[in-house]
């Protein structure tokens, strides 16, 4: 599934194809993903003043003109990609949902803008749209919580909401009413690097730890947006190009093989009916030195 890194990555790539761009049109080639698709004949005709990104969804705000505005929400689902393709790129046979938009001409199509094209083999994303100013009212983005590369995160923001809470600290911080975006590649490999095992409950984890914790998902974020994201089955970005953070994974997926900072086989666990892998060494906290990154910057 693409998850935050991913979802940036296409965010980023789609940016300049779209911000200050008219929406000519939008075709709906399969209505049925998720939930049925949302591009009404109004938005025809709209200015997109930007591009945003709250937790995995992408925010095309819409200027309709006569102080009007609305948002176009998409989700990739488990499998979904945005391309920007030449006008007249053949239809294939995933492809679900386009945006027509005019701006510069894509190398190899016409004059008359392209195409930000929805692919989506497994059907789960989604494509809704919210009138008015707030996209946050949305039911699916009104209860979301913080940003985890944003300044409302911190490692005493995940200490005071940890309190008393019994659930595993992996499971504390997927759960996207606390940080969103934090799915389970990133987990993982946030919890190696801060030396802290999956399994612990949320409100036995300390103040300094979570501290570490904080920094280390950040980090680990920033450096997948860096790299393109994660490649795992089918994701591509709006380029069509793979991410490459899957070459720098610590623990995700690794079960059985050596730890690559201490060489002890690492551990598969199953945490609230998904898997995850830790090593037994590295991840006690006490003495552990973790490989150096760059913090969020």
């Amino acid at each position: 599934m693409p998850e935050l890194p991913e979802v940036e990555t296409t965010r980023r790539g789609l940016e300049p194809w779209v911000t200050g761009r008219t929406l000519k049109a939008t075709r709906t080639y399969q209505r049925s993903l998720r939930w049925p698709i949302q591009a009404p004949e109004s938005l025809n005709g709209a200015t997109i003043n930007g591009l945003y990104r709250r937790g995995k969804y992408l925010l095309f705000d819409l200027d309709l003109g006569i102080g009007n505005s609305g948002t176009l929400i998409v989700h990739l689902g488990m499998s979904g990609s945005l391309r920007v393709l030449p006008l007249d790129t053949p239809r294939l046979k995933h492809d679900h949902f386009d945006l027509h938009v005019d701006g510069p001409r894509i190398a190899g199509g016409s004059d008359q803008g392209s195409l930000i094209r929805l692919n989506d083999p497994r059907r789960f994303g989604c494509v809704l749209y919210q009138s008015g100013a707030d996209a946050e009212v949305h039911p699916l983005l009104a209860h979301l919580g913080v940003e985890p590369l944003g300044n409302e995160f911190s490692g005493e923001y995940l200490f005071q909401r940890s309190r008393h809470r019994k659930l595993a600290v992996k499971n504390f911080i997927m759960d996207g009413k606390i940080v969103v975006g934090v799915g389970n590649i990133y987990a993982a490999e946030s919890l190696f690097l801060a030396g802290i095992r999956p399994i612990v409950p949320a409100g036995k984890v300390s103040r300094q730890a979570y501290a570490d914790l904080s920094d280390r998902i950040q980090s680990v974020l920033s450096n997948a947006i860096r790299q393109g994201g994660t490649t795992l089955r089918d994701f591509v970005g709006s380029d069509g190009k793979p991410g490459y953070f899957q070459q720098s994974l610590y623990v995700y997926g690794r079960e059985g093989q050596p730890c690559r900072v201490c060489m002890t086989r690492l551990k598969g666990i199953t945490i609230g009916a998904r898997s995850s892998v830790y090593c037994p060494n590295c991840q006690r906290r006490s003495g552990f030195q973790p490989p150096k990154l760059d913090v969020a910057g």
